[in-house]
């Protein structure tokens, strides 16, 4: 009888902290979201309300995209794609000459947010001509799936660039409507 009222509080306790952390984490949504509707200087806050403006890119991950990806600039996309661990290891022996598949170097979480965004992507915005690309080699192999996805990832994070920068929506992309 006692190891029953025993695990009972235990039980109360943990649901009680519980509690306590959804209510922290809905305080810290609140000051997120008013944050992305708010007028700021902060540039940080300006590149997460670019980004958020595109259909399918949500508050969270428009503001992880410019709190870790966007957060300083590169001289060319190469570096860019570098820092996001998307760029190809080329093999090359004498005349032989293959794909070993994308470096490991680079951010491993970043690189893997990409990814899932490429996949977001192509559910939220078909009609976009990266999505249109994708699909057009898509079905050429088996492997080409999840080959291709690191390609788009890489597209699609040189052309969040160009529109987090220069303003340049991506060809076919949809924006919120305000």
């Amino acid at each position: 009888m006692r190891d029953r009222l025993t695990k009972r509080g235990e039980v109360s306790h943990e649901v009680e902290r519980l509690d306590v952390t959804r209510e922290q984490l809905q305080a810290v949504e609140r000051v997120r979201n008013e944050t992305l509707v708010s007028e700021s200087d902060d540039k940080m806050i300006v590149i997460a309300q670019r980004l958020h403006r595109l259909h399918g890119i949500g508050a969270e991950t428009a503001t992880v995209l410019a709190r870790e990806a966007f957060y300083r600039r590169f001289d060319n996309r190469r570096q860019l794609a570098s820092f996001a661990g998307l760029t190809p290891t080329p093999y090359a022996s004498g005349a032989r000459q293959r794909e070993q598949g994308i470096s490991k170097a680079g951010n491993v979480w970043i690189r893997n947010l990409w990814v899932e965004l490429a996949w977001l992507w192509l559910r939220n915005q078909p009609r976009s001509r990266l999505a249109q690309w994708y699909r057009e080699r898509a079905h050429i192999g088996s492997g080409a799936r999840k080959v291709g996805i690191v390609a788009l990832a890489r597209k699609l994070l040189i052309a969040l660039r160009r529109f987090v920068e220069d303003g340049l929506v991506p060809d076919g992309a949809r924006l919120r409507t305000a």
